[in-house]
């Protein structure tokens, strides 16, 4: 288990749109270094995994690990829509030594049951058949269209208790987290920051947030005063860092924080998405920036 800040991390893209590894290794390693961050979770939503192709992910992922980041401190996304190539990802994951698998339901067919939900996920785990698997669900229902109710995931963890070992839960209900946070034994990140002294008060290691991206230390400050009781401290330093995180939800995520790294490093290549997602206008970076310096005193 990893505890403290887990960033989700940004995928650069060279201007052809293949993936930046020079860039990317640095992201990581900053974070990881300087940026607060006990861990990373490439190919999350944040690292705009699904625009990402099998192989590009998986030499992705070695670039890493080559380049010197330590395995034990990254859970990778893996999930896709179908068991092969979900098990294809998961199964590199751990022969490469991850702390874990971050997975998606099989989320192309809407409606499904919570059986065939439990079906997919117990075929994975004998698909990829490694002791050392650990496997963190994903319930991200606004994006993926497809849910992980609470009794399945309780039903999952009971069933493969040293396999489905915890969830990421980016609902953005409350509630949801609360209910996951009371299933025994079951790690329970918040995909956010907005939550994490009420989740770190039930139990929870800390959060997952891709705001940790640019604003690691101050997510991190706030755990860390959890994690040592101090409470009011956690309290007062949690509201700038609210502040912070709905301020870049009021602008798109993802094109916002690299349109600012973009800006701070001077590569141009952080402005690049791969389509569907676009770039985001210049004048609005300029806003967010502006709003960030005079509402925080915060820069990149």
């Amino acid at each position: 288990m990893i505890k403290g800040l887990i960033s989700p991390v940004l995928t650069p893209f060279n201007d052809d749109l293949t993936v930046a590894d020079d860039l990317y290794l640095a992201l990581a390693k900053r974070l990881l270094e300087t940026g607060g961050c006990a861990g990373l979770a490439p190919f999350g939503t944040t690292g705009e995994a699904l625009s990402v192709g099998i192989e590009e992910r998986i030499a992705a992922l070695d670039c890493l690990i080559d380049g010197g980041i330590d395995p034990s401190v990254m859970i990778p996304g893996t999930g896709l829509t179908n068991l092969i190539d979900t098990a294809r990802l998961t199964r590199h994951a751990v022969e490469r030594g991850c702390a874990g698998a971050m997975i998606l339901p099989a989320f192309y067919f809407k409606g499904v049951s919570d059986e065939g939900l439990f079906d997919y996920f117990s075929r994975l785990i004998a698909m990829v058949d490694h002791p050392d698997l650990k496997i963190y669900l994903y319930h991200i229902p606004q994006v993926s269209g497809v849910g992980l109710s609470i009794p399945l995931v309780r039903r999952l963890h009971e069933t493969f208790p040293d396999c489905v070992v915890g969830i990421k839960d980016s609902s953005g209900d409350w509630d949801n987290t609360k209910a996951l946070l009371e299933i025994k034994s079951l790690i329970t990140y918040p995909g956010s920051e907005l939550p994490v002294i009420d989740a770190i008060r039930m139990g929870a290691p800390g959060c997952i947030s891709a705001t940790a991206n640019l604003n690691g230390n101050g997510i991190s400050t706030v755990i860390e005063h959890c994690h040592k009781g101090q409470w009011d401290d956690a309290e007062q330093a949690h509201a700038t860092v609210k502040s912070i995180r709905m301020l870049f939800q009021d602008y798109a995520p993802i094109p916002a924080q690299k349109a600012l790294l973009s800006r701070a490093t001077g590569d141009t290549r952080w402005n690049n998405l791969r389509p569907p997602l676009m770039a985001m206008p210049e004048e609005n970076v300029i806003a967010l920036e502006n709003e960030l310096k005079t509402q925080f005193g915060f820069s990149v």
